[in-house]
């Protein structure tokens, strides 16, 4: 039943069930949950090195590790006082599970669990440590260290472990790359700069949460620094950086980003078509399908897939342009159809004659984009529900809903005389320029092939919008404070705590060896502070029994200045110690040292557990001798962060390319079952065709770096150009191009062109990216639709402009 002839009634239902539809999508948004996790552009399905570094993106400590820095102040220990209050209310906060900053004080717990279980801890324990010669050796060892600046705080401890136990775990824990300490915090060894290393106990992928941490740590910092000595200039500043910091100001960017291209790209859009309809309520209608498909997108994202990222939330802005075209063309050719047949409603004429080409127009765009969808890689997915849903929402909104508000179109004639006028011109001049078009486009195609995949050598990182600046700050904090740059992760896995910790040791043994001769500077293992119940228990049974300890130490000591008496507390706490149970997980859980063990040992998401032992490397590091050392153990991973990156986006972009393809295919495919027609399929593809190959011919010559977004940059030209050049095919088989069809054409590219220029200029490099190729690129397709037309029958007497 026709809108018109449906009463009343129906046509507020059409409208209550937009509404309807439109609230319930608003309603979805308002609870949907926003990222900007760029693990999302990493497969859905990886293999077993991809998995590692995904599960380490999402959760890994490394992805809720916040590197802070405390400059100004009147002197360093204006600073160190700061430093030591912060840290203080940082803990007291309950959203760290560790802040460290050299402040010894809170790590007295620490140390006496440590001491307490240092015969299940130190590596050295073992049947032959407690002979007499071993004895002998060991205490002659600690009585050496009692001469140094670090003996002083262990000389209270001889009589209970001579041996020195307690000494070897403290050595193996402190890093290699350790900041030094002034005035009791640790402080840069260039800068005069206090330091804090704080990790939060949310996951490094909930964003609230760490948004929550970070507002945390602005506020303990500012609470700290009102009691400094330094006011005025010289007031302590704080510095901070990490992953989790990146992806807070990357989300908050990305967002304010969105907001702003959308209001200014309907600020600047509001313009243009009130100058070309001189209407505000047609400037209303046009906008409905716009507003009616970003609320479908960014609802059906949520719904399909839990959360919406940021970049399918930027990438909403682009879908501006292409949306208020439909409305464009319903306002301008439905007041057409209706002057031409008076007594007809515009509308229904409209549906007749040109909705099947929109239709048509909008299929070719879904089949583009469907290939996304079908992606292994999350975030492309996105992109491909956003799109169709958007599309889709827009068009539908335009065929059911501006009819009911607009029978006949928009009234105002405004500027779009003048516009139908310059299309005309263009309609006229520009089949003379075919020959010098195609080409062009042939040595756009020879700069192509010529520079191949360097085209391409856009990186993931490309698509991050976090600035230079902050880069670098990210590079001096960490150098500052001795962080592991994590550029080879090893990570052992297991299907128990047990298995995983077994296999750790079992890596642990053979870096050691690099250790030993220099080529790692060290590593960290959560098997120091937590080793395998087996190890535990064969350290436990090499202790011998008291009387067994007393002979030995006589003789051991018989001419040393410790005389075996003395160290009667010592053959106590080792008969103690026989008795032990074994540390477990459980234990460490209630210990002081659980932020510690939560670090590096973790249940995997898909069951399992991992330890990760985190490299320090030096001068000599080579990241094929790590794994050369590590060789035959099949539950431990080694992988290069920056080459399994690589690896990840060439994967990406190979895919990406054999989808758009795929969706290349179905929109030749499905525009030729609908033109029926070898000439008219034709016709209509070569425009598109010549106007992606002069796109990137274009950035080709400027040397740009083209990634993955610029590829759905081309996309978004295939579904903007096929609008225009099946129009052109449609002015053909008709014979003719009124006023009213080519001011539609020519508005609806100019709103296109002018909304991805603004793009183009986005701080996000992600949504520059599709702007820059978009603009451009729609551009063409109007000019070289126009330019390749074929020659239709003869205009009739009513046509203003002939094709």
């Amino acid at each position: 039943m026709s809108v018109s002839a449906a009463g009343p009634r129906h046509r507020w239902l059409a409208l209550g069930i937009w509404l309807l539809l439109l609230l319930a999508g608003a309603g979805v948004i308002a609870r949907s949950h926003f990222s900007a996790d760029l693990s999302a552009f990493l497969p859905a399905s990886p293999d077993a090195k991809q998995r590692m570094l995904i599960e380490q993106l999402q959760s890994g400590i490394a992805s809720r590790t916040l590197f802070i820095g405390i400059e100004g102040g009147q002197d360093a220990a204006d600073r160190a006082q700061v430093s030591r209050e912060m840290g203080r209310r940082l803990r007291a906060s309950g959203l760290f599970d560790q802040v460290q900053n050299g402040d010894t004080t809170d790590w007295k717990d620490a140390g006496t669990w440590v001491f307490d279980h240092r015969y299940q801890l130190s590596p050295d324990v073992t049947p032959a440590r407690f002979t007499t010669e071993g004895l002998r050796d060991a205490i002659l060892d600690t009585l050496s260290l009692l001469g140094t600046p670090a003996g002083n705080a262990f000389k209270p401890l001889l009589d209970r472990d001579p041996t020195g136990e307690a000494a070897r775990i403290a050595e193996a824990l402190i890093p290699p790359t350790a900041p030094r300490t002034d005035e009791g915090v640790w402080v840069a060894r260039e800068a005069p700069r206090a330091l804090l290393l704080a990790s939060t106990r949310a996951a490094g992928g909930d964003l609230d949460a760490q948004a929550a941490a970070i507002a945390r740590v602005h506020g303990a910092f500012a609470e700290a620094a009102a009691g400094a000595k330094g006011q005025g200039a010289q007031a302590p500043r704080l510095l901070m950086s990490g992953t989790a910091v990146f992806s807070v100001q990357s989300r908050d960017s990305i967002k304010s980003e969105a907001i702003h291209l959308a209001v200014v790209g309907a600020i600047v859009m509001s313009g243009l078509l009130l100058l070309a309809f001189a209407s505000l309520r047609a400037l209303a209608l046009a906008l409905l399908p716009v507003a009616t498909g970003v609320v479908a997108g960014t609802a059906s994202v949520s719904l399909v897939f839990g959360n919406v990222h940021g970049l399918t939330m930027g990438f909403g802005s682009t879908l501006i342009g292409e949306t208020v075209d439909y409305a464009i063309y319903y306002l301008i050719q439905a007041r057409q159809v209706a002057t031409e047949r008076a007594g007809l409603a515009g509308w229904q004429r409209w549906r007749d004659v040109h909705w099947p080409t929109v239709r048509l127009g909008l299929l070719t765009s879904v089949c583009g984009f469907a290939a996304l969808v079908f992606s292994g890689f999350p975030g492309l997915a996105q992109l491909g529900v956003f799109s169709i849903a958007g599309l889709v929402a827009a068009a539908l909104a335009t065929r059911y809903v501006l009819p009911v508000l607009a029978p006949n179109g928009a009234t105002g004639k405004g500027l779009r005389r003048y516009m139908a006028q310059v299309a005309g011109a263009i309609v006229h001049a520009l089949p003379r320029l075919r020959l010098p078009l195609m080409a062009l486009g042939a040595a756009a195609a020879a700069l192509i092939v010529w520079q191949g995949q360097e085209l391409w050598r856009a990186k993931l990182s490309s698509m991050s919008p976090v600035p230079r600046s902050a880069q670098l700050l990210d590079e001096s904090l960490r150098n500052d404070i001795g962080a592991s740059e994590a550029a080879t992760l090893v990570v052992a896995y297991g299907d128990t705590v047990e298995a995983a910790l077994r296999n750790a040791e079992a890596a642990g043994a053979r870096l050691d060896r690099l250790v030993d001769s220099g080529e790692l500077l060290g590593y960290d293992t959560v098997t120091r502070f937590l080793p395998s119940q087996q190890t535990q228990a064969r350290r436990l049974e090499a202790l011998p029994d008291a009387d067994t300890l007393r002979a030995r130490l006589a003789e051991a000591t018989a001419d040393l200045p410790l005389s075996s008496q003395r160290l009667a507390p010592f053959v106590a706490e080792v008969e103690k110690a026989r008795t032990r149970q074994p540390v477990g997980l459980k234990d460490m859980a209630a210990g002081p040292l659980e932020a510690v063990t939560n670090a590096l040992l973790f249940e995997r998401p898909g069951g399992g557990w991992a330890a990760m032992l985190s490299l320090h490397t030096g001068p000599r590091f080579e990241h094929a001798k790590v794994v050369a050392a590590l060789a035959g153990l099949t539950d431990v991973t080694v992988a290069d962060v920056g080459q399994e990156l690589g690896d990840l986006y060439d994967r990406y972009l190979h895919d990406a390319f054999v989808q758009v393809a795929l969706g290349a295919l179905a929109v030749v495919v499905l525009l030729g079952i609908w033109l029926r027609s070898a000439r008219r399929l034709f016709a209509v593809c070569l425009p598109l065709v010549v106007a992606v190959v002069l796109t990137l011919g274009a950035m080709a010559a400027m040397h740009m770096a083209l990634s993955i977004l610029h590829l759905v940059g081309l996309l978004l030209v295939v579904a903007v150009g096929s609008n225009y050049a099946l129009f052109f095919d449609q002015l053909q088989v008709t014979g003719h191009a009124d006023e009213d069809t080519l001011a539609s054409l020519m508005l609806a590219n100019l709103t296109t062109v002018v909304s991805f220029t603004l793009i183009a200029i986005s701080a996000i490099p992600s949504l520059s990216a599709i702007g820059q190729v978009v603009a451009p690129g729609a551009l063409l397709a109007l000019l070289l639709s126009a330019a390749f037309a074929r020659t239709g029958r003869a205009a009739t007497p009513a046509a203003k402009e002939t094709v």
